[in-house]
Formats: structure tokens, sequence, C-alpha cells
């Protein structure tokens, strides 16, 4: 039942930001893309991190120095991801079993998407009703 691919309902244009973009660039991307995950790449695509909603409200960081405070400094380093050729159903496992909303995909240390569990039910809603959208 979930086992396509990662690769079949992964992102791959993914939006990121780089460890010395500020918490205000992360704000603005975030609110006008309507998203809620952001990694965070060097310039070869190396995935070092991410940075989420969740994160924002959790920081002890007020809303005025976001400006200035660097995303290398309050970005999460230690990270779950996933591969291109993992299945969809081992996504779906580490959604539930961490309570993750979002794993990016990875190859070769370079980040080549980003998957969601809103992919992953879009994916089993359309299996299930694939005429309705």
């Amino acid at each position: 039942m979930m086992n396509e691919t990662v690769q079949e309902i992964m992102v791959r244009d993914v939006i990121c930001v780089n460890p010395t973009d500020t918490l205000q660039k992360v704000k603005e991307l975030l609110i006008n893309n309507r998203i809620h995950h952001v990694p965070v790449v060097e310039t070869d695509m190396k995935l070092v991190g991410i940075i989420t909603t969740y994160d924002l409200f959790k920081l002890a960081v007020d809303h005025k120095d976001y400006p200035t405070t660097k995303v290398g400094n309050v970005m999460t380093k230690i990270l779950a991801t996933i591969e291109p050729i993992d299945k969809v159903g081992t996504a779906a496992e580490v959604f539930m079993e961490h309570l993750f909303h979002a794993l990016p995909v990875v190859e070769n240390g370079k980040l080549v998407g980003i998957v969601t569990s809103f992919d992953v039910l879009r994916y089993e809603y359309n299996r299930e009703y694939p005429k309705r959208f």
C-alpha cells in the first residue's frame, strides 16, 4: 500500500536557507510560502540543519532580535532524514513514531527534496479517491 518510493511524492523545489541567514528571513519565508519547515544548507546543498515554525515558538529569541539572529545559532542540527529510494511507508512510520511532520530527503549528504506528513496523507487520499482531485 505504501510501497512507492519517497521520490514519487517528495517536493523537489525546496525552499532553503543557509546558516548565515537571519531568523527574519526564515519568518518571512514561512509566512509568504505557507510552509512550516525550512532546511538549512551550505552552498553545495549539503544539509546542515532545519528550522521550523515550532522552533520559532520555542526559541527564547525576541522578535525584535530576528533581524540579527543567525539561523546557524538556533537551527536543529541533529536530523532525521530519508533517502529518495526509501518507501513512503518508511516516512509514515517515522512521522508516527517520532511525531515529526517533515523529513529532508538526502542523497549522498545533499538535499534533494522534502517529504511532509501532508504529502503522505495526500498520497494515500489520492490512491483511495483517484478521481476527487
